[in-house]
C-alpha cells in the first residue's frame, strides 16, 4: 500500500538519458572519477553505490557511449577513511584529470573531499552525503563544485516529525543519536525543530558502541510513543535487536541511514517490526525504470538492489546526462550543465536542482514489519 503525505511545495520533475562521452585525459575517452567505501564501517554503502555506478557505466559504453566516445571509469576506495577520501579526491582531480568525480557515499568523505575538488574546479557529485552544509561554505556561500542526489538531512528529519505525528499520532518521543557523526547530528537538529510534540529524553552514544543496554534502560519505563534514531545501519540494528529484546515495542523511526540489508541482519528479521524510515525508492514500485534496474543489478550481481544503489545509478546517468547537454567532456562545461539541468528523470525520482545544488524532490516513508516492507507512505517537499 502506497499513501501519499504532502507536506508543502510540490516535488518537481525526473529525466534520465541513454549517454555517451567527452574528453577526459584521453581524446577518445572521457574519464570519469569514483570514489566510495568499499571496504571499512561503511563499506556496505559504499559497495553498493560503486557497483551500481559501474552498472551504468557498463550500460552507457555499451551503447555507445557519450559525445562518440567511451568512459573510463577510474576507481578507489576510500577505506570508510576520510584521510583516504582527501587524497583520492586530490588525485582523481589532478594526476587522473577526471572531469567529474562520482561518490563518495558518506558526509564526512564528501567534507573531507570539497577542498580538492574546489581548488581544481572538477565537480563532485555525491549519491547520498545529506548533510545540509554539504553544499554551503562557512560563509554560506554555494559550494561551487559540489553537488548531490539525495535529499538533505533538514528535509529528512521534519519529514520523520511530520510523518509521526500525522501518521502514527506520536505526541511524545525519546531521541537515540549519534554524537560522534555529522549525519546524525544534522538529522536531530531537523527533527528537534520540527516535531511538534513533547521530547521526553534524548540520548546519545558514539561510533564505536555495541552495547546500548545501558541507554534502553534508562529509557525503557518513561512515558513515550516511538524512539526517533538517526543514524547509520550498523549502530541502528544492534539498538533495534537490544531494544525489542528488552522488551520495548513502541514504534522506531530512522533515516535513509536504515536502507540497507545489513540492518536486518545485525537486527535480526524477527526484531524489525514496527520500523519506519526515509527512503528514496522503494524495490516494491510498479514503475517500469525501477523494475529494469532491479534486474539489471540482480543480474550483474545476484542481489537486490538498495536505495543507496538506486541514488548511484541515478547519479551516473545524471553526470552522464549533463555530459550530453555540455556537448563537451570538460570539468567547467559539465559543472555549468549541471546547474542549467532542467529535469532528470530516474530511479530514484524525478527532480531538478534547486540554487544550492540539492535536488527537489520527494520522499517515501517506508514501513517494515517482521523485516519485510509492508507499506510506504509518500512526503512531498
Amino acid at each position: 500500500m502506497k499513501k501519499r503525505l504532502v507536506m508543502g511545495v510540490a516535488a518537481l520533475s525526473l529525466l534520465a538519458t541513454a549517454c555517451g562521452t567527452g574528453s577526459g585525459s584521453t581524446t577518445d575517452e572521457i574519464t570519469i572519477g569514483s570514489m566510495f567505501e568499499k571496504t571499512g564501517e561503511v563499506s556496505a554503502y559504499g559497495t553498493a553505490e560503486a557497483n551500481a555506478v559501474n552498472l551504468a557505466i557498463k550500460e552507457i559504453n555499451e551503447a555507445g557511449g557519450l559525445l562518440d566516445k567511451k568512459i573510463n571509469l577510474i576507481e578507489y576506495d576510500t577505506k570508510s577513511d576520510n584521510t583516504e577520501a582527501a587524497s583520492i579526491a586530490t588525485k582523481l582531480a589532478t594526476q587522473d584529470e577526471a572531469v567529474v568525480i562520482v561518490g563518495p557515499a558518506t558526509t564526512g568523505a564528501v567534507k573531507a573531499s570539497t577542498p580538492a575538488v574546489t581548488r581544481a574546479e572538477v565537480s563532485l557529485v555525491t549519491p547520498s552525503g545529506t548533510d545540509d552544509s554539504l553544499t554551503i561554505d562557512e560563509s554560506g556561500k554555494v559550494q561551487p563544485n559540489i553537488f548531490r542526489t539525495s535529499f538533505q538531512d533538514s528535509f529528512q528529519g521534519i519529514a520523520l516529525a511530520e510523518f509521526a505525528t500525522s501518521e502514527l499520532g506520536a505526541k511524545k518521543a525519546v531521541i537515540i543519536g549519534d554524537s560522534s557523526s555529522d549525519y546524525a547530528l544534522g538529522l536531530t537538529k531537523a527533527f528537534e525543530g520540527a516535531f511538534d510534540g513533547e521530547i521526553v529524553a534524548e540520548e546519545n552514544f558514539t561510533a564505536d558502541d555495541t552495547d546500548f543496554n545501558a541507554i534502553l534502560t534508562r529509557i525503557k519505563d518513561l512515558d513515550f510513543d516511538f524512539i526517533y534514531l538517526p543514524g547509520y545501519y550498523n549502530q541502528a540494528g544492534l539498538i533495534i535487536k537490544q531494544a525489542r529484546e528488552m522488551g520495548i515495542t513502541q514504534p522506531i523511526l530512522g533515516a535513509d541511514g536504515f536502507g540497507n540489508q545489513a540492518l536486518l541482519e545485525l537486527a535480526g528479521t524477527e526484531n524489525v517490526d514496527n520500523v519506519y524510515y526515509s527512503a528514496h525508492y522503494s524495490p516494491n514500485s510498479e514503475d517500469a525504470q525501477v523494475k529494469d534496474f532491479i534486474e539489471a543489478y540482480q543480474a550483474e550481481y545476484d542481489t537486490e538492489p538498495d536505495m543507496f544503489a538506486a541514488l548511484a545509478y541515478d547519479t551516473a546517468y545524471l553526470v552522464a546526462q549533463a555530459i550530453e547537454e555540455a556537448g563537451e567532456a570538460t570539468p567547467e562545461a559539465i559543472t555549468t550543465a549541471l546547474e542549467e539541468m532542467s529535469e532528470f528523470d530516474g530511479v530514484t525520482g524525478t527532480f531538478t536542482f534547486d540554487e544550492d545544488h540539492n535536488p527537489v524532490k520527494s520522499t517515501l516513508v517506508i514501513e517494515l514489519q517482521d523485516g519485510v516492507e509492508v507499506g510506504n507512505t509518500e512526503v512531498t517537499p
